[in-house]
């Protein structure tokens, strides 16, 4: 085998042992579950997903014909997504996330509303906006008896669902727009690169045990990639089905608006911003009518570590620290929360982003800022900030110039 990459191009080779040694840094992290985690969940997908990742590392190395990065994506995303999934999936074995979309979906099926009015224990808490029971709906129509409901109504399918087409659709949009497909000489074809996103850990970890932060991660994916190419009201009706979920997703709105205001005018951006108000409160407001004070507790007060029960989510971020020092602590963390976004509302106003990869990026920096700053926070949230900023350098690039000059968010609107 060695003999026969050697006498293949340097570049070649040198490609196929940067797939193989990234492949293998997969297969690492994913053997430390068995090993370390006291999640069961986690433990299966580890030993499964590690065995798939050597396998597609060993692939790209085999002397072959075609393309051999596509051939050992397909045997990591069989390996660390599809069998684990399935295998989770047909045991019923998932974080307790799953549980809490399965019970939303239910209560917003029968009462209108996701929330239970006394929670007792932290796993009866919906710390969710009710867009995010929608996912828990075929559970509780379709029930759990007989293996094809068991399967067909787990959400982590439909989580998985929402968060490929959503991909899917916004990849199809960019190639569209971009010259050549957006294909360029001597890089990994966009739906290779993008698949080995899937593949990778940092999504097919949460996609294979519990899903729920994936949708999110889709649904704005694919909203800055419409505002990218000047579609305000496709961005706004996508922003708004994000920000139904989770009020992390706001942010969005601010940098989609401010991207539309910098390359397509004002009059989109506030199309956009209108839609994606109007959007949220429809989905939102029913549920906050009949149960605001539920509402409250546990969508904005359990996040934050100051409801009646307290949230498991409790990585050592520095939020998380100065929580632990006490009231003093927590108000300080509450307070540099608003202090973050407002330096990233700035940034945005004084020097708007004009691309999808800065859009991004802004996006990601002020997720990651307030996960990182929020009194109880998880590692795994800042998967979303790191999805994001990766999958914009994957997609195919938009062959659009903006269509103003170069001026402040602020200067703009003052024109209005």
């Amino acid at each position: 085998m060695l003999t026969h990459l050697a006498h293949r191009a340097p570049g070649t080779v040198g490609r196929r042992w940067c797939w193989c040694a990234g492949w293998l840094a997969c297969a690492a992290w994913a053997a430390v579950f068995p090993l370390d985690s006291s999640l069961g969940p986690h433990r299966s997908w580890g030993t499964v997903a590690a065995l798939g990742y050597l396998g597609a590392a060993v692939t790209v190395l085999l002397p072959s014909r075609g393309d051999a990065r596509a051939r050992s994506v397909a045997l990591a995303l069989a390996g660390a997504v599809v069998l684990p999934l399935l295998l989770l999936v047909n045991t019923g074995a998932a974080q307790s996330e799953v549980g809490v979309i399965e019970r939303s979906g239910s209560l917003l099926l029968h009462q209108l509303s996701p929330y239970l009015d006394a929670p007792r224990t932290v796993d009866e808490v919906t710390p969710y906006l009710p867009g995010m029971a929608l996912l828990g709906l075929p559970r509780a129509l379709l029930g759990s008896r007989g293996p094809l409901a068991q399967v067909a109504g787990d959400p982590r399918l439909w989580c998985a669902a929402v968060f490929l087409a959503a991909l899917w659709a916004a990849h199809r949009l960019l190639r569209a727009a971009a010259p050549g497909g957006g294909r360029r000489r001597g890089t990994v074809p966009p739906g290779t690169a993008l698949a080995a996103l899937v593949a990778s850990p940092v999504v097919a970890l949460p996609l294979a045990v519990s899903g729920v932060d994936l949708p999110l991660t889709g649904l704005l994916c694919l909203a800055l990639a419409l505002a990218s190419v000047g579609r305000p009201g496709a961005t706004g009706l996508v922003l708004a089905a994000a920000c139904a979920m989770k009020w992390t997703c706001w942010p969005a709105v601010a940098v989609a608006v401010a991207l539309l205001a910098a390359t397509a005018g004002t009059r989109a951006a506030a199309r956009c911003l209108a839609l994606a108000l109007l959007g949220t409160t429809v989905l939102v407001l029913p549920a906050a009518l009949l149960a605001p004070g539920p509402m409250l507790d546990q969508v904005l007060a359990f996040p934050l570590g100051h409801g009646e029960l307290r949230t498991e989510a409790a990585s050592p971020l520095p939020g998380k620290l100065l929580a632990d020092l006490g009231p003093a602590g927590w108000c300080a963390a509450v307070a540099l929360l608003p202090l973050g976004g407002l330096a990233v509302a700035v940034s945005l106003v004084r020097r708007p982003p004009r691309d999808l990869v800065a859009a991004a990026d802004r996006l990601a920096l002020g997720l990651a800022t307030a996960f990182l700053l929020a009194p109880a926070g998880r590692f795994g949230y800042l998967a979303l900030p790191a999805v994001l900023a990766v999958w914009s350098r994957l997609v195919p690039r938009p062959a659009l110039e903006p269509a103003l000059p170069e001026q402040s968010l602020r200067t703009r609107l003052s024109t209005v």
